[in-house]
């Protein structure tokens, strides 16, 4: 909603300083550059945050239906999957994986 705002805020600016007004009282002091640098970057700005917004709603329709769809198998504590950080022990760097686990 902010970026929204602002990105027509200085649209409606350069708008206007377009058709020749020049009463802006606080952004007077800006060029025409700046104006449409801020519009892109506000413009930008939001559209990042609709796909953002988008993904995580469609990610949270994706978890939903399968945890519906799992909800007739049996899942149990037997059955787990974790990271699994272990240390090289030739360069002592750290390894980075994940680990299936199924106890009988």
């Amino acid at each position: 909603m902010i970026t929204t705002k602002k990105y027509k805020e200085f649209r409606n600016i350069y708008k206007r300083r377009l058709e020749g007004y020049t009463d802006d009282r606080y952004f007077g002091v800006y060029s025409d550059a700046v104006l449409i640098n801020a519009q892109r970057t506000f413009e930008r700005n939001r559209d990042i945050s609709t796909a953002v917004m988008i993904g995580f709603y469609v990610l949270n329709i994706i978890d939903a239906n399968v945890d519906a769809h799992l909800m007739q198998f049996n899942v149990n504590d037997n059955l787990s999957l974790a990271p699994d950080f272990s240390r090289n022990e030739i360069d002592y760097k750290y390894n980075i994986g994940i680990t299936l686990n199924y106890r009988f």
